[in-house]
């Protein structure tokens, strides 16, 4: 899966990254790799599957899918 990150500039130093299709995805560094290495954990966690909130109901089919 490709996906394409923003990084920009923090007024206090190092940067902000965000991923603009995935809403609220955000993260930050010191440095572009410490900010890339970030969002990566952020986006790995942000599209991991929270069963708990799978609901369920009679004749509801849940899959995975790989990307």
């Amino acid at each position: 899966m490709k996906l394409k990150v923003v990084l920009e500039p923090s007024d206090e130093g190092g940067y902000t990254v965000h991923v603009p299709s995935l809403p609220g995805c955000i993260s930050e560094g010191e440095s572009v790799e410490e900010a890339l290495e970030n969002i990566q954990e952020a986006i790995e966690l942000y599209l991991e599957p929270l069963e708990d909130e799978l609901i369920t109901q009679e004749g509801v089919i849940v899959r995975e899918l790989v990307l």
